[in-house]
């Protein structure tokens, strides 16, 4: 025994490591320019029962600032994931149709922002969604996060840079790193969710639609 460690204190807590996760093929990565990508895109998401979700905007760094973001709609299947830049003209009418589709589930973390901002900018009101921050908190005080949730239940790390989470969304073009960011964002909601239904897990909250409330 060393007699310089004090057995009495408690033993420090060491967190455990995860390998990392994969995330998506760069391949499988599809950016929306062009309003016959977002037909072929709505193509291949009309008909499933569940999309993965979430957004991006340009960060602001000065006090008083607001953010004019959504910057990127990010939309995620289980094979892809398709980018929506909201800073060059696309067929926005295709992301209208299905974040307001009352048949198809939209699965994110952390979604308040990205629903405020969204009514805002593009005057979508999403329907039919789940916060799985809050539908898989283990407590009234503490929403999981999607690295909280992928290291739970996939025993992986999901790796979220913070250098890329500040970068700058509204570049008319995105790096390779922007690119996967984004991508598994909105993939791994969708199946950490897919993985909670074949487990029948108890999920805290029922889907919801996203409501405006104008401030008197």
């Amino acid at each position: 025994m060393n007699p310089d460690i004090d057995s009495s204190l408690p033993a420090p807590r060491i967190s455990p490591v995860y390998p990392a996760y994969p995330g998506i093929r760069p391949e499988n990565i599809h950016v929306i320019q062009h309003a016959a990508q977002a037909d072929a895109a709505y193509a291949q998401m009309k008909n499933v029962p569940v999309l993965g979700f979430d957004t991006e905007s340009r960060p602001v760094f000065l006090k008083g600032q607001h953010s004019d973001g959504p910057h990127l709609i990010q939309l995620a299947t289980e094979d892809a994931v398709f980018l929506f830049p909201v800073v060059r003209p696309i067929n926005t009418d295709v992301v209208k149709a299905l974040l307001e589709s009352d048949q198809i589930l939209k699965v994110g973390f952390g979604l308040s922002d990205d629903m405020k901002y969204l009514h805002r900018k593009l005057g979508i009101s999403v329907h039919h969604v789940l916060d799985l921050a809050r539908a898989l908190r283990e407590n009234k005080q503490h929403d999981m996060g999607a690295k909280a949730a992928v290291a739970k239940f996939f025993g992986m790390e999901l790796q979220k840079s913070k250098k890329t989470s500040t970068s700058n969304w509204a570049s008319s073009s995105l790096t390779e790193k922007q690119m996967l960011y984004a991508a598994n964002d909105a993939q791994v909601a969708l199946l950490i969710y897919l993985h909670c239904q074949k487990a029948q897990l108890d999920l805290k909250s029922l889907p919801f639609s996203y409501t405006h409330t104008k401030k008197g």
